[in-house]
């Protein structure tokens, strides 16, 4: 069957909507090409605000009216959050939550084996649902990306604990968890075998590294410096009161790391840092840009 699938959101969804197309690959199905009418069309989605909630139901309709024959799935944030208000939208077949999303290869296989035709649309249809308990879930999937030929994005982390009193990622995500670190260095071997010269490390959370394995990131850290050859290692978004001194001065003195920290900053002010259930305070956050400086 011919697949095509459409990303928003973050560089974890495109890093595992590039895994899941892996996978069909693998299993013989095939990417369609730009303008060619797919059989499959799979929307992984962003439901940070609901600016992303509006974005993702434009581009359901969009996908639809370009592939108005193709079975449409519609997976990622908003799928896990809102399933009921997805399944209704007119022309949606399959609302697949988070974690039931690395099932899609075996549900096309199903589809196709079935000769299934996407059902009538009409004001009565509505979509199959299959969502789990999101902060019920222990798994993780692992996956990795590239943007273009050198550059891949590099998931390590999923999930978050923090519960923010403004955002939605824990309900969407679920718990903070990892894979071993073992894993990952061999996922990022064979990333580097498969010609990418940056890795960029990606997850909700990735200075919670550990949570599921009582490893630290700075460990992580440690053992993808270990690996041999020559190229880039990037740590994306890290929360400051995660980011320690220890990993600031290993990064200024390893061999890959790029001198490059990506910090949030939700507010100046500690009195709205307090409201919002941030775990910083603006001193915090100035001690880290001054010891990343100083080093």
């Amino acid at each position: 069957m011919k697949i095509a699938f459409t990303t928003l959101g973050c560089k974890l969804n495109f890093a595992e909507s590039s895994a899941l197309g892996k996978a069909l690959l693998q299993r013989g199905h095939e990417r369609a090409k730009k303008g060619e009418e797919a059989d499959v069309c799979v929307i992984n989605t962003c439901s940070v605000t609901d600016a992303a909630d509006h974005k993702d139901r434009q581009m359901i309709h969009r996908i639809r009216r370009q592939n108005p024959n193709a079975i449409l799935i519609v997976t990622g944030c908003y799928a896990q959050l809102k399933p009921d208000e997805i399944a209704h939208i007119e022309g949606v077949d399959y609302v697949l939550g988070q974690n039931e999303k690395f099932a899609i290869a075996q549900l096309i296989d199903k589809l196709e084996a079935d000769k299934r035709q996407p059902v009538d649309g009409g004001s009565q249809h509505v979509a199959v649902v299959d969502t789990s308990a999101i902060r019920e879930i222990d798994d993780f999937h692992g996956a990795y990306s590239k943007d273009d030929r050198t550059r891949c994005f590099l998931k390590v982390q999923d999930g978050c604990n923090y519960f923010c009193s403004y955002c939605t990622i824990p309900l969407a995500r679920g718990k903070s968890r990892n894979p071993s670190i073992s894993s990952i260095v061999e996922q990022a071997e064979e990333a580097l075998r498969g010609g990418a010269k940056e890795i960029v490390l990606t997850g909700v959370n990735i200075g919670d590294f550990g949570r599921s394995t009582g490893e630290e990131f700075i460990d992580l850290v440690r053992a993808l410096d270990d690996i041999e050859g020559t190229f880039r290692i990037r740590i994306s978004s890290c929360e400051p009161n995660l980011l320690s001194d220890e990993i600031i001065d290993f990064v200024a003195h390893s061999r890959h790391f790029a001198p490059h920290f990506h910090i949030p900053l939700q507010s100046g002010s500690n009195k709205v840092l307090k409201i919002m259930g941030r775990r910083y305070t603006r001193e915090l956050f100035a001690e880290r840009v001054a010891h990343i400086k100083s080093v």
